[in-house]
């Protein structure tokens, strides 16, 4: 029986009559619950151990039947869904590593530290397999730069992401930020890593062998960060503000320490089980280690290494302080561990051991003070099955015709518009905070339609990208879910690569609402479906839940980050221009589809109707073809069309390869529609006049839809429809326009 704490904390009985287990978000019936596991009632820590192993953010209790329906396997991959980070083979007994988590509640209240612990404990998932971390990623999502919390917010987050990854010497190469009102005071930050491993380092978050030690490494343990996993499993509110505590506080610095002494016990082959301590920090690292090995666990919290005084096992075992990890060896293997991270100059302390009564015992100050059923803690969380309703929006959208606007009769001033909207301005003012070439592997920088690194000692390189249009999603989850997918694959395709596996975000409000149940279920369908078609398969990610602000849900925004394998260097594409004279290829039916699209952000500063239409069998094919073309030399640049449509991709084509472009489109849609509309399944293509009829030819065997429409020249993008004038400016004031926006708005 386990032993009551100190007098300043509620007794099991006050606990349970005065329901003090409802502030920490437990209802009434997992309460119920919990009592019957223990045959009895839970005092103040067993409770805090059980509300955070049982909060959304851990237990996925709501989310575990929308994530049933996500293909998980493939010939790839190596490890899915359940250990710190997916992984899957790229040949060469070599594999790829990587994983997107999400920081959004904590950034939305403390947002340089709640970014930067995001990075940190992502970067942990990936070194705790055993993989060195080569890459850091990341998509925003914030409210109109006008508002002055907005810009505020903006500033730090882009500045906690800097800090920590710049510090720790992991390049930051890709991302995406959008802005929408959408998202104002609940901002979304989700951060994504990508190592490397051998085959025969991967490690796994097991508490292996009984009586073996159990020991902590990192720097020791503080109040900081107490209930952050179940900050991140409740909606903001007014008194969010206050709980700053439930933001943890990152040490870059300490960070690498840790990850090369890390690496180095992985690479002397004596763990037997490893963990970061992430969300729920010792609670979860203990408990999953211990679940995952079918064993228990006992800690001596009196050994665990404290930065404060007077901590409580509660505390201890609550705390999300940064920068820590669990870890497994055999008895006689500890002194060589223990002299590993002495000379890295890391605590490394022994704090409990391995037992065979499936049960995680807490000790403290010579007292039993928690012992608790590990498979209650990690397996046995009720799982809900929420309802779902259909919005009224959603009917009612139907019926709008998103291209019925007024003709647009000055196309360049249109242009000018929407790229100097921030969702499609460039994103310099972020990326330039990062340090995207430390390591010097980064063959395509920020700014192109995937970011590429390059695999020391091959040829091979790791293409990766972010993608996801929240618009799209609130308009059709199941349409907008599809295209998500299918915009990461075309743009890892574009960049020359193999699309691979993906990791993903699901950014969602309140679960509780039926409606928003109803978006999470249909997004996921759509999901899954273009993963299966497009052999994507999922091997990990994260769910948060409870992003809302005063109007209500966010929009549902399941961010897709996706890795493709690059097979030779010589096949790495980008976005822009690259001679004079090289033939101009659109690939791809254009439609007038304005349903989310950024003309109609900028033209009604809402989104409304469906969004564009994907065929995920034109995509295959399209995905197929093109990446064949680049392999067969065929192509000089892609550019995927996405927001803002052709006229945008012709503009950023033009300005990355600082050239101009001289075009002409047949069609027989209005000129601002050909220009601005957003239809799926198309690339933007270049190639030498020498091997543009070899390209087409390709292109027109797979039954592709493709035109020439002009070649690179000049210095101004001269865009004519039908021949008639349409589009016509020096690229250099189009770049203007575009890099100016975000500093502008910043001032």
């Amino acid at each position: 029986m386990a032993q009551q704490l100190t007098a300043k904390e509620p007794t099991a009985e006050q606990i349970a009559d005065q329901r003090i287990y409802t502030q920490f978000g437990v209802t009434d019936y997992e309460y119920e619950l919990i009592c019957g596991f223990l045959g009895r009632k839970p005092n103040y820590t067993e409770i805090g151990v059980f509300s955070v192993m049982w909060s959304e953010h851990c237990s996925y209790k709501n989310s575990k039947p929308i994530l049933k329906k996500f293909p998980v396997t493939g010939p790839r991959v190596l490890m899915g869904p359940g250990e710190g980070a997916g992984i899957v083979d790229i040949g060469d007994n070599q594999a790829v590593v990587f994983k997107i988590e999400s920081h959004n509640h904590p950034s939305a209240v403390e947002p340089y530290q709640g970014a930067a612990t995001g990075v940190g404990g992502i970067i942990r998932d990936i070194f705790s397999m055993g993989a060195r971390p080569v890459a850091l990623l990341n998509s925003l999502r914030f409210g109109r730069l006008e508002n002055d919390r907005v810009k505020y917010l903006f500033e730090n987050v882009v500045s906690g992401i800097a800090g920590y990854g710049n510090c720790i010497g992991i390049p930051t190469v890709a991302g995406e930020v959008m802005f929408d009102e959408s998202y104002e005071g609940n901002p979304l930050v989700n951060a994504m890593c990508v190592g490397l491993i051998d085959h025969d380092k991967i490690q796994r978050g097991v508490a292996k062998g009984v009586g073996n030690p159990v020991f902590y490494v990192g720097p020791a343990t503080g109040r900081d960060g107490i209930h952050g996993a179940t900050f991140a499993s409740v909606e903001l509110s007014e008194e969010s503000e206050e709980k700053r505590t439930a933001v943890q506080v990152g040490d870059p610095f300490m960070e690498k320490l840790v990850m090369e002494a890390t690496l180095e016990l992985i690479d002397s082959g004596i763990v037997l089980g490893i963990q970061d301590m992430g969300a729920a920090g010792l609670t979860c690292s203990s408990a999953e280690m211990a679940s995952k090995a079918g064993n228990g666990l006992e800690l001596y919290l009196d050994e665990v290494p404290q930065r404060e005084t007077n901590m409580t096992p509660y505390e201890m075992m609550l705390s999300e302080s940064q920068e820590r990890m669990l870890f497994v060896v055999e008895p006689q293997h500890e002194a060589q561990a223990k002299e590993i991270f002495d000379r890295w100059g890391i605590i490394c302390a022994k704090v409990g051991k391995v037992t065979d009564d499936g049960r995680l015992r807490l000790f403290h100050k010579g007292e039993e003070v928690a012992d608790m059923p590990v498979k209650a803690l990690v397996d046995e969380c009720p799982v809900y099955e929420k309802p779902s309703k259909e919005p009224a929006y959603f009917g009612e959208s139907a019926s709008v015709d998103t291209a019925d606007f007024a003709e647009i009769t000055d196309l360049t001033g249109a242009l000018e518009k929407v790229l100097a909207s921030p969702t499609v301005a460039s994103k310099e003012w972020v990326y330039n905070q990062y340090d995207y070439m430390v390591r010097t592997s980064t063959a395509v920088q920020p700014g192109s339609d995937a970011a590429v690194v390059t695999i020391d000692g091959t040829r091979k390189g790791l293409a990766m990208t972010t993608d996801c249009n929240g618009r799209y999603v609130f308009l059709d989850p199941e349409m907008g879910g599809k295209i998500a997918v299918a915009e990461a694959a075309r743009n890892i395709v574009c960049s020359g690569a193999e699309p691979l596996a993906i990791t993903d975000n699901l950014n969602f409000g309140s679960p509780e609402k039926p409606e928003v149940f109803w978006q999470l279920e249909k997004s996921a369908d759509g999901m899954s479906e273009a993963c299966r078609v497009l052999d994507t398969p999922v091997i990990g990610g994260n769910v948060s839940l409870y992003n809302e602000n005063a109007k209500g849900a966010i929009y549902p925004t399941p961010v897709i980050g996706m890795v493709g394998l690059v097979h030779d260097t010589d096949h790495i594409t980008t976005q822009g221009f690259k001679k004079e004279g090289d033939v101009i290829i659109l690939v791809g039916e254009t439609r007038a589809e304005f349903g989310g699209s950024e003309l109609q952000y900028v033209l009604n500063g809402e989104a409304k109707g469906r969004p564009p239409v994907i065929d995920l069998a034109t995509e295959k094919t399209l995905l197929n073809t093109v990446l064949g073309a680049i392999q067969k030399g065929l192509v000089a640049s892609a550019h995927d069309l996405s927001e803002g449509g052709l006229a945008v991709a012709l503009a950023e084509s033009c300005i990355s390869g600082g050239v101009g472009a001289d075009v002409n489109v047949a069609t027989e849609l209005r000129a601002d529609h050909a220009l601005f509309s957003e239809s799926q399944s198309r690339i933007l293509l270049s190639a030498k006049p020498e091997q543009a009829a070899a390209l087409q030819a390709l292109l027109s065997e797979q039954g592709l839809v493709n035109a020439a429409i002009g070649t690179v020249k000049g210095n101004s993008l001269t865009i004519n429809i039908n021949g008639k004038s349409g589009i016509n400016a020096p690229v250099q004031q189009l770049e203007k326009v575009w890099k100016d926006a975000i500093p502008c708005l910043m001032k």
